[in-house]
C-alpha cells in the first residue's frame, strides 16, 4: 500500500493575519488519507495578536520554533536552520511549503540541506515597496531571487502579486503559481444577519450612527493615518460619523495621540484585536483599508462576504480582488481628499453602495472557497511530486 505524502508547513508566527488563516486551512483540509502534515511556526510578538486557536480548534498539533522569529537574528536564524534539518530528518517530508518572508528564508535553506524533494514557497504580499529604503528594498530582492532557485515552484495569491513578483525579476512567471485564497466564508455571509446590534451595543453605539471600520495590523504599511485624517476632514465638513479601528500593533500609541491631537476622541474608537470579527462586520456601514502596499487583503474579503460596503487603496492585489464601481470603491494611495470624496458618496448613495456590496459578496464567495484551495494545492503538490519522481506515494485523486 502507498505511503501517504508528508508535508512539512513552516510559517514564522501564526499572528493575526491572512497568513496564519491560510495555513491551518491546508494543514486541516488535505485529505488525511492522502496526506500527513506538521505545522511549524515560532512565536508571534504580544502586539501582533496570536491565531494559534485556530489550530487547537482544527485539532492540529504545532510544532514551535522558539527561535524562529520574524527579525533577522543571525544566532537565532542559525539554530532555527539546524533545528527545521533534524526535523526534517526525522519527519522526512515530501514537499516543504514554507509561508512568509523569514520562514521561507531559513525553510527554504533547511529543505535543500536535508534533501528534501519538493519545496514550495507562498508570497502572502511582498516587501518591494513601502517598507525599506531603497538599499535594503535591493538587498531583499537579491535574497529572494536566490531563493527563488532553492524553490520548485513560488505560489501567490493572485495574478497581480505573479505580475509584480516576475517584474522584480524573483523569478520566472511560468514557475509562479497563482492559488487564491480560501476561506469559509459562506458561513460569514449566513451568520452575520443574526448578529446585528451586538457590537454597536457593547461600544454604546447608536443603531442610526453611521460606523466606518477599519480591520487589521497597525503597522506603517497598513497607513492608519490616512482614515484619520479623512475622519478629521468630515468632521471638519459637518458630517457626524463615527470610526472603529479593530487591531493592534507598533503604532496603537502614536495612532490614539494622533486621533487626541485631531480631536476626535468621540468620533474614533479602537478596540484592540477581536476574535467576534462577524460581529464586528454586521454592524459596520462602510469598511476601510487605506494600505500603502497588500498581498490578498482577508479583511476586506471577510466584509465583502458580510455585505458590507469596501472603499480600499488601489495597491498590491486589491484590484484583482475589488472591481471598481461593481463590487466596491478604489481610490488613490495616501490620498486623503480622494478618500474622504470617496466615503461621502458611499453613504449618500448607500442604494448603490448595497447593490455592490451584495455583487462583491456574490463574488468572493464564490472565488475564495476552502475547497478551490485545498484542490488546487493537492494539485500542484501531485504534480510537482510526479515532477521529481517521487511515485511511491499515494497521488491518487478522488
Amino acid at each position: 500500500m502507498a505511503q501517504r505524502i508528508r508535508v512539512l508547513r513552516l510559517i514564522a508566527r501564526l499572528n493575526i493575519g491572512g497568513p496564519a488563516i491560510h495555513v491551518v486551512t491546508l494543514t486541516a483540509g488535505l485529505d488525511p488519507a492522502r496526506y500527513e502534515s506538521r505545522l511549524v511556526t515560532g512565536m508571534p510578538a504580544p502586539h501582533e495578536g496570536d491565531m494559534s486557536y485556530l489550530a487547537a480548534a482544527a485539532g492540529i498539533e504545532l510544532f514551535v520554533l522558539p527561535e524562529l522569529g520574524r527579525d533577522v537574528a543571525v544566532f537565532d536564524d542559525a539554530v532555527t536552520v539546524i533545528r527545521l534539518v533534524r526535523l526534517m530528518r526525522e519527519f522526512r517530508p515530501h514537499i516543504v511549503h514554507t509561508h512568509t518572508a523569514k520562514a521561507g528564508a531559513v525553510g527554504r535553506l533547511a529543505a535543500r540541506l536535508a534533501r528534501v524533494p519538493v519545496v514550495v514557497h507562498t508570497f502572502h504580499g511582498h516587501v518591494f515597496t513601502g517598507y525599506f529604503g531603497p538599499i535594503k528594498t535591493r538587498l531583499t530582492i537579491l535574497t529572494e531571487r536566490a531563493l527563488a532557485r532553492m524553490s520548485d515552484r513560488v505560489v501567490t495569491l493572485s495574478e497581480r502579486l505573479r505580475d509584480e513578483i516576475a517584474e522584480h525579476g524573483v523569478a520566472r512567471r511560468e514557475r509562479i503559481e497563482v492559488i487564491p485564497l480560501g476561506l469559509d466564508l459562506a458561513a460569514m455571509a449566513s451568520t452575520v444577519s443574526r448578529l446585528r446590534g451586538r457590537f454597536r451595543t457593547a461600544l454604546d453605539i447608536k443603531p442610526d450612527e453611521r460606523l466606518i471600520g477599519s480591520v487589521g495590523r497597525l503597522a506603517p504599511i497598513k497607513n492608519v493615518r490616512l482614515l484619520l485624517r479623512a475622519a478629521r476632514a468630515l468632521r471638519a465638513a459637518g458630517w457626524r460619523m463615527r470610526f472603529v479601528i479593530v487591531g493592534d500593533g507598533e503604532l496603537r500609541a502614536d495612532l490614539e495621540a494622533e486621533a487626541r491631537a485631531l480631536r476626535l476622541n468621540g468620533d474614533v474608537i479602537f478596540t484592540g484585536w477581536r476574535q467576534d470579527l462577524p460581529a464586528v462586520y454586521a454592524d459596520l456601514d462602510l469598511l476601510v483599508n487605506t494600505s500603502l502596499n497588500e498581498g490578498t487583503p482577508v479583511a476586506v474579503i471577510e466584509a465583502m462576504a458580510a455585505g458590507v460596503p469596501v472603499v480600499a487603496t488601489r495597491v498590491g492585489g486589491v484590484p484583482d480582488l475589488i472591481t471598481d464601481g461593481v463590487t466596491g470603491t478604489l481610490v488613490p494611495s495616501d490620498d486623503t481628499a480622494a478618500l474622504t470624496s470617496a466615503l461621502v458618496e458611499r453613504i449618500e448613495r448607500a442604494d448603490d453602495s448595497r447593490r455592490m456590496a451584495a455583487a462583491a459578496c456574490a463574488d468572493v464567495v464564490g472565488r475564495y472557497s476552502t475547497g478551490g484551495l485545498i484542490r488546487n494545492m493537492d494539485a500542484l503538490y501531485r504534480q510537482l511530486l510526479l515532477e521529481k519522481g517521487v511515485t511511491q506515494i499515494e497521488t491518487r485523486t478522488g
